[in-house]
C-alpha cells in the first residue's frame, strides 16, 4: 500500500514538540519520561572533569561487549544509532538493498543519500504487519528490518528474522527499542552463528540521553572494522561513553528490566482505556513502549489534541501507513487518563 505522495522519510516526533510545542504533554518522542536518573546525571557530570583529554572508548567497549558476551572487536560506539546508518550506508559494498516498512525511516534515508536505489517490503496491516520472510526478494544483498518496529511495535519472532540471514547478505536488526522488551526474548545481539548480520542498540529510549547521541553496532569483526575506518576520529563523546559504560554494568540492566514491565503494564492499561473508543483500533499485540493506533480523519484528531494540550506522533510519515495512523508514546496511568478524556473530546469534536 502506498500513500499517494512519498512520505517525509526526515520527519521524526521530536518535531511535534519544538517550538510552540514544548508545553504539550509529550506523546511523540518513544524516549522513557523521568529520565536520565540522578545515578546516570551524577556520572554524566562527573565525567565533565575529563573534557581536556581526548575521549577514550575502551572501558565503554569493554562494557558493552560484556553485556552482550561478545569479545570486544564485535562491538562499535557511535553517535547515536543514526550515526550507525550513515555508515552502513557508505561503507557497505551494497547492490540491491531492501528496507522492511513500516519502520522507522532513517536507515532508507541514509542509504538514499549515499546513492543507493532503496526497494522496499511494505509489511500487511491486515496480517498486524508481521514478518513473512518469503517477502523478502531472496537476492537483495542488504535487508534493514525493526525488532520491536517502530511504530508498530510488532515483535517479530528472532525464527523468523534468522530466516533472513544467509552468505552474501547483511542483515541489519535495529534492535533500539528491545530493551524496553522483558526479557529481550527475541533479541539476535549475542548471535555469532548468522552469516552477515548486525544489531544496532541505543541507550536514548531507556535512559533518556536522545541530547547526548550514543548507541552501538554489533558485528563481525570484519564489518566493525570497515564501520570504524568511516568513522572521523573521536566520534563518541567523553560524557557519551561514561553513559554507555555504567549503563551496561549490573545495576543499571536490573533498573532497565524493571522498566521494560513497567512499560508492559502501563501499555496495558493504555490499550484497556483505547478499547472503549469503537473508531480507534489499536494494532497489536505491541511489544514496544509505543502504540500504533488507526482512526478515520486522524490528521485533523491529532490537531484537536494539539489544542488539548497532547503532542502524538503522525503516521504519514512511514513507508506503508497513511493518514489513518497515530503512534502514541506509553507514559504513567495518570497521564494515559488525562489523554483518554483528551481523546474522547477530540473525536466528539468532528
Amino acid at each position: 500500500m502506498h500513500t499517494s505522495t512519498e512520505p517525509d522519510l526526515r520527519h521524526h516526533g521530536d518535531a511535534e514538540v519544538r517550538g510552540g510545542g514544548a508545553e504539550l504533554t509529550d506523546l511523540a518522542v518513544n524516549v522513557r519520561s523521568g529520565t536520565p536518573p540522578v545515578w546516570l546525571r551524577e556520572r554524566l557530570v562527573a565525567s565533565l572533569d575529563g573534557l581536556a583529554a581526548y575521549p577514550d572508548g575502551r572501558a565503554a567497549r569493554r562494557a558493552v561487549a560484556a553485556r552482550h558476551g561478545l569479545p570486544e572487536e564485535r562491538v562499535l560506539l557511535t553517535a547515536g544509532a543514526a550515526e550507525a546508518f550513515v555508515l552502513l550506508a557508505r561503507a557497505l559494498e551494497v547492490r540491491r538493498p531492501v528496507v522492511v516498512h513500516p519502520q522507522f525511516t532513517e536507515p532508507e534515508a541514509a542509504l538514499r543519500d549515499a546513492g543507493h536505489t532503496v526497494e522496499r517490503v511494505l509489511l500487511d496491516p491486515e496480517n498486524g504487519f508481521r514478518l513473512d520472510p518469503r517477502a523478502v526478494p531472496g537476492d537483495a544483498d542488504l535487508v534493514v528490518v525493526g525488532n520491536p518496529t517502530n511504530p508498530t511495535s510488532v515483535l517479530h519472532p528472532a525464527q523468523s528474522l534468522a530466516q533472513l540471514a544467509r552468505p552474501g547478505r547483511t542483515l541489519v536488526v535495529d534492535e533500539a527499542f528491545m530493551d524496553a522488551v522483558p526479557g529481550e526474548e527475541e533479541s539476535l545481539a549475542s548471535r555469532t552463528d548468522l552469516p552477515g548480520l548486525i544489531v544496532l542498540r541505543s541507550l536514548t529510549k531507556t535512559w533518556g540521553l536522545a541530547g547526548l547521541r550514543i548507541g552501538y553496532v554489533l558485528a563481525s569483526p570484519g564489518t566493525i572494522a570497515r564501520l570504524e575506518r568511516a568513522q572521523p576520529l573521536w566520534p563518541v563523546s567523553t560524557p557519551a561513553l561514561a553513559a554507555a559504560e555504567v549503563c551496561s554494568a549490573a545495576p543499571a540492566l536490573a533498573e532497565a528490566t524493571s522498566a521494560a514491565h513497567r512499560i508492559a503494564t502501563d501499555r496495558a492499561y493504555l490499550e484497556g482505556r483505547l478499547a472503549k473508543f469503537t473508531e480507534v483500533s489499536v494494532c497489536g499485540p505491541a511489544a514496544g513502549p509505543f502504540l500504533l493506533l488507526r482512526l478515520p480523519d486522524a490528521a485533523a484528531v491529532r490537531s484537536r489534541l494539539r489544542g488539548l494540550g497532547f503532542a502524538v506522533r503522525r503516521g504519514d510519515t512511514f513507508p506503508g501507513l497513511g493518514p489513518d495512523y497515530l503512534r502514541l508514546a506509553v507514559r504513567d496511568r495518570a497521564t494515559t487518563d488525562r489523554f483518554t478524556e483528551a481523546l474522547a473530546t477530540a473525536l466528539a469534536d468532528r
